[in-house]
């Protein structure tokens, strides 16, 4: 079967993309001003909506700022506001551009290891019984040195025999649903994104950097997504942000 032609991204997002690489590249420093929508569309680059659309992407993405009467302005690392990118959102991104990373941003500690599943909301999510093994993965994401969200991949013990790179702490050749989807035909389907507030613990706190009296609560947003083929639930994805930071689903 011949493989379907990549869609092309809307232009607004095209437009995005090529600013934020220019960013990246120093054509565009901390501080500089970014042609007005106008200038824009004048330089042939879109219509006003698309240039707007484009400029508000950047924003969400903690890239740029604009404010009325002063236009939109490159934000440098000590302006960079405090929203983050998570899995479902990086997963379209990779999946539109190729770039699993936005601009000034890394990951460190990539984890993977066979686990015992002692969470009960988590085995009813996979539909399995507690402490059966699964894989867990796991890494986290900073930008500009700052840890910003630790992501977990809770993985149904079935995926592994089609995916044994699960169990290694490096990138795969492919996005992992999209071996799977290759080597079993069977296509990764992304449920609702859910979000909910909890105490962090006490190893998601040394994750992060952030050093409280034992006493101290510390709350933290998680974002959780339920990845299932036909067989039922394979993946629980979560994203749990550093306190005070709140996500975006814009890319």
């Amino acid at each position: 079967m011949t493989p379907a032609t990549p869609k092309q991204p809307p232009k607004w997002r095209q437009l995005a993309d090529e600013i934020a690489t220019q960013i990246a590249d120093g054509t565009y420093a901390p501080g500089d001003r970014l042609p007005s929508v106008q200038a824009q569309v004048s330089a042939g680059k879109g219509a006003t909506a698309t240039v707007h659309r484009a400029y508000q992407a950047l924003e969400a993405e903690g890239l740029v700022r604009t404010a009325q009467g002063s236009g939109t302005t490159v934000l440098g690392p000590e302006s960079t506001p405090s929203n983050v990118l998570t899995g479902a959102a990086r997963l379209e991104r990779l999946r539109r551009t190729g770039r699993p990373l936005a601009p000034r941003e890394d990951y460190v500690n990539p984890r993977s290891a066979l686990r015992s599943c002692a969470d009960p909301e988590i085995a009813d999510l996979l539909d399995i019984d507690m402490y059966d093994e699964i894989v867990l993965r796991s890494r986290t994401f900073v930008r500009d040195g700052k840890p910003t969200v630790l992501a977990l991949n809770m993985i149904h013990m079935r995926a592994l025999a089609s995916l044994p790179e699960l169990l290694h702490n490096g990138p795969m050749e492919k996005f992992r649903h999209d071996l799977y989807a290759e080597r079993t035909g069977k296509i990764v389907t992304p449920g609702p994104e859910r979000s909910t507030a909890r105490l962090a613990s006490n190893n998601e706190l040394a994750e992060f950097g952030i050093d409280v009296p034992p006493d101290v609560a510390v709350p933290v947003l998680v974002l959780r997504t339920v990845y299932s083929d036909e067989d039922g639930p394979l993946e629980v994805w979560e994203d749990i942000l550093r306190p005070g930071m709140w996500h975006s689903s814009n890319m």
